[in-house]
């Protein structure tokens, strides 16, 4: 399964890593490496917890252009 993530660094210089396909799927690292690293394992413990609850795997991402 391939999923789109995003990349941000915060006020303490920690890069955020965001999945918005599964919402509340956050982590982070001290590099960029290590924080898809990190949100990878985050994405697998997210699409478990959503599996046993019964919810949708993931919710739809669409890309909208903006003038």
């Amino acid at each position: 399964m391939k999923l789109l993530i995003t990349l941000e660094r915060d006020e303490t210089g920690m890069i955020i890593a965001d999945c918005p396909s599964l919402p509340g799927c956050v982590s982070q690292g001290s590099t960029e490496a290590a924080a898809i690293e990190n949100v990878r394992e985050a994405i697998k413990g997210c699409l478990s917890a959503r599996q046993a609850n019964s919810l949708p795997l993931t919710i739809e991402v669409r890309e909208v252009e903006v003038a």
